[in-house]
């Protein structure tokens, strides 16, 4: 029966075989009246095994007739959402109306949830945790049941999705990036179409692979959905072998942190910052010159396009400034919009839907916010559409319904998490499907800046690990992109060859030049005029300085041509060589001017008997002298042996390329304890250049034949104590300058070596050359038949003095003689010859 009154509908009679239901009368109360309200709904019951053919409730409509028995009357399921239409971030201006066509085109699908219709019930969450408090509490305690709900901001999100649990909710967010939600233990009911801020990491990781930098910096702004994804990218970073050189963060001013990235050369930067402080950043960059073609930039991608165009008092750098600051960067942005032109869940591609959605919103389309993340508000309501018709089968062979759930009953909950997160369709946003923590997997895109605007390089699929590119995947149109960091290249610094060459040559003629006179000096040793000199010291002092000169050449030796193995060993014989050198040829001349110098100036009476000299004596000195020598040089190498050292010089800067910078490195012998030990041994050689300066000044006028060439040794030690005096610190302060070093400590040996040669031996050779003094010491003594073989010319002088004065008493006499022989024929002539002679008398 179907009658119609105004102000509400007839009462139905039941069919046969069947009954109805009204609900919230008794029967007693459907009697008494005709006429049931507006929006009233009846169901009708089968009884024993009939079932129901058309829609099983019927509503009492406006114009006062039930709904036709031809039409489906469907259950309604309740969402509870919280869209922020103001605040931080009023998302919800358009992701809201994105979500209602997407329940319009659900409800009017005959293929999904055909006995069911989604009804959204929403609030403004204002995207502020405290206001969504309040709002969750109204939508869990007043009818009616919700069975899912939807928030937005990742902070109202966190609330809502922690507090869930509790009431065996699912929570599927729209519009929530912090990473911090994908924790299953925390929010184990949790999904979301917006991917997770970590989803750009393994884009981002590919591309340093892709590449090839494995030396990476970072600079964040302190907050946590940034500090998440940084610690996410460290983990992904340090599996794939790549190094966070550098982690800097900042609050409210970077100034410092650019600072710091400027100082540590760092050259691949990903920064994590909202877009206002991205402002400030920049504006460091350009001040600091961190920026250019060696520099590349990660930056995050939904800022909008002119971003660094927009004045900002926070700043002081001007849009020129700006721009060039951020030329070339590259961004990462999450692709919200399925750039494939394909039919989804909905039937629609995502040009279709944009067109629906700006018709929807009106004029102000494009300035509505959350405009870019409409699709995935869109997406959501689908997947929960898709979600929901797939457990009503498994329900069904339980027993169960949608429409029975209440927040105690978590096998509806457990049914519904399950077809979420097995969850796969093409949405208007891409493909649509969840990981394991409830975060949707989603397409990158790559992006940079060329030229004030951005171009798209590439794609990266992160459900298949794909990257793809646009065209070619050239840097710019650069044949390779910047180093990830300052290429070093140790240089060694070795020795210039010429100056090498040019010192041996000189060395290895005064090696000549002392063996000449070691020869003459052994040859000659028979002269008496080479045996005064003490030949045997004089051999001690060219085998002395042919020694020090041998130390010229590893002196010159480096990593040009000996391997750093066998450095060590050059570095001993230097040390060796040098060593005894200077013991022998010093060690014999000191011998020479301190005897010299004992005996001289001695008293009289201790003079006469310290006049005979024994050789042995100095012989012993320069033992002596080179005993301590040898003893000191093998505990210094015992106890703190040599080894090569590497000095490192400040870095140089190649023209034309900009990645590269020049180490130069020098090779050093040194040990542990280097300046002890220096110390040490010019100390104690310095006392006795000093000694030796001292005794030769104080000898200069001292004759003697015992020694005839002790001025000359005198003047050989003047010259070995200047040149040692000047060259030791002087070499210390030129030890980084290897050519200057070299050159300055070898010509010191060289000019030293040929001048002690020369005055000690080459005026015995010119002597005995002019003057003929070839004959031995034997064959002098068979001519002077007698004469004392220790007569020197001294003695042989007084000799002739008094044989003089004995001949001239001896022609006094015979003149007297003479004179007196001639007076006594001739007075006159005796007058005249006397007078001549002066012996008149």
């Amino acid at each position: 029966s179907l009658l119609s009154f105004s102000g509400g509908c007839a009462i139905i009679r039941p069919p046969r075989d069947g009954g109805i239901r009204y609900r919230g009368l008794t029967q007693e109360q459907v009697g008494a009246t005709a006429v049931l309200p507006l929006d009233y709904e009846i169901e009708y019951i089968c009884r024993g095994n009939r079932w129901i053919v058309g829609p099983k409730v019927r509503k009492c409509l406006p114009n006062g007739t039930w709904t036709d028995l031809t039409q489906r009357s469907k259950k309604k399921l309740y969402i509870g959402a919280l869209f922020p239409m103001s605040g931080g971030w009023p998302g919800g201006q358009a992701c809201l109306p994105s979500a209602q066509m997407a329940l319009d085109l659900v409800n009017k699908r005959t293929d999904i949830l055909p006995e069911y219709e989604l009804e959204l019930i929403h609030y403004d969450s204002m995207c502020d945790p405290g206001e969504a408090t309040k709002l969750l509490y109204d939508l869990l305690y007043t009818e009616p049941i919700k069975m899912v709900l939807m928030p937005g901001c990742s902070s109202v999100s966190t609330l809502v999705a922690e507090a869930a649990r509790m009431w065996n909710l699912i929570v599927l967010s729209y519009g929530s990036s912090s990473p911090a939600l994908s924790n299953r233990q925390r929010f184990p009911t949790f999904f979301r179409t917006h991917p997770s801020a970590t989803l750009h990491n393994p884009t981002r990781v590919q591309l340093f692979q892709k590449w090839k930098w494995t030396k990476i910096a970072t600079i964040q702004q302190t907050t946590e959905v940034f500090t998440s994804t940084l610690d996410d990218l460290e983990a992904r970073t340090k599996e794939a072998g790549i190094e966070i050189s550098v982690r800097q963060s900042f609050l409210t001013d970077p100034a410092p942190a650019v600072k710091n990235l400027k100082r540590q050369d760092a050259r691949i930067i990903v920064g994590l910052f909202y877009e206002t402080e991205a402002r400030k950043v920049f504006c460091e960059v350009y001040k600091e010159k961190l920026y250019g073609k060696k520099y590349v930039w990660f930056l995050i991608g939904w800022y909008a396009d002119n971003w660094f165009k927009i004045k900002d008092p926070s700043i002081n750098c001007t849009v020129e400034q700006m721009t060039e600051a951020v030329e070339g960067h590259v961004t990462t942005e999450i692709v919200m919009l399925n750039p494939e032109t394909v039919r989804g869940a909905s039937n629609l591609t995502s040009q279709e839907f944009l067109n629906q959605l700006m018709s929807k919103l009106g004029v102000r389309t494009q300035r509505r916010q959350g405009f870019q993340e409409a699709p995935l508000a869109y997406d959501a309501v689908w997947a929960l559409a898709l979600a929901l018709n797939k457990t009503v089968g498994p329900l069904k062979a339980k027993g169960r319904r949608l429409e029975d759930f209440n927040y105690n009953n978590r096998d509806i909950t457990a049914e519904i998490y399950r077809a979420l997160n097995t969850s796969s369709f093409e949405g208007v946003s891409g493909h649509v499907v969840f990981d394991a923590q409830g975060s949707r997997m989603a397409w990158t895109l790559i992006e940079q800046l060329q030229g004030g605007s951005y171009k798209k390089i590439g794609y990266f699929d992160s459900t298949k690990g794909n990257l793809s590119w646009y065209g070619n995947d050239k840097w710019i149109g650069e044949s390779r992109p910047p180093a990830d960091q300052t290429v070093v290249i140790e240089v060694f610094r070795f020795l210039s060859q010429k100056l090498f060459v040019s010192v041996s040559v000189f060395a290895g003629l005064g090696i000549l030049l002392g063996i000449v006179c070691l020869t003459f000096n052994i040859y000659n040793s028979n002269v008496r005029y080479i045996q005064n000199s003490q030949p045997y010291l004089n051999n001690m002092t060219a085998v002395g300085c042919m020694m020090a000169l041998a130390a010229v050449f590893p002196l010159g030796l480096d990593g040009h041509h000996v391997h750093r193995k066998q450095f060590p060993v050059v570095c001993q014989f230097r040390l060796w060589l040098l060593g005894l050198g200077f013991s022998l040829a010093y060690g014999s001349m000191f011998t020479k001017i301190w005897w010299v110098h004992t005996v001289f100036t001695k008293k009289d009476d201790k003079k006469e008997k310290r006049k005979h000299l024994e050789p042995w004596k100095l012989y012993a000195t320069v033992g002596v002298l080179l005993i301590i020598d040898v003893l000191s040089l093998m505990i210094w190498q015992i106890v703190d042996p040599l080894h090569i050292t590497v000095e490192k010089f400040v870095r140089e800067a190649p023209k034309g390329d900009l990645d590269v910078l020049i180490q130069p490195l020098l090779e050093h012998c040194s040990s542990d304890k280097m300046n002890t030990w220096l110390g040490v041994v010019y100390g104690y050689k310095g006392l006795l250049l000093l000694l030796g300066i001292f005794l030769a000044y104080e000898t200069k006028s001292i004759s003697t034949e015992k020694i005839n060439d002790h001025r000359a040794v005198g003047m050989a030690i003047y010259n070995v104590s200047v040149l040692c005096m000047i060259t030791a610190p002087v070499t210390m302060i030129l030890s980084s300058q290897q050519d200057a070093s070299f050159a300055f400590a070898s010509l010191a040996i060289v000019f030293s070596v040929y001048i002690t040669l020369v005055v000690l031996f080459v005026p015995k050779m010119r002597r005995l050359i002019t003057r003929g003094e070839w004959q031995s010491d034997t064959q002098e003594t068979m001519k002077t038949q007698g004469s004392s073989t220790n007569n020197n010319d001294e003695e042989k002088s007084r000799q002739l003095e008094r044989e003089n004065k004995e001949l001239q008493k001896i022609i006094q006499e015979v003149q007297v003689l003479f004179c007196y022989a001639v007076g006594i024929a001739s007075v006159p002539n005796a007058v005249i010859l006397c007078s001549r002679y002066s012996i008149y008398s």
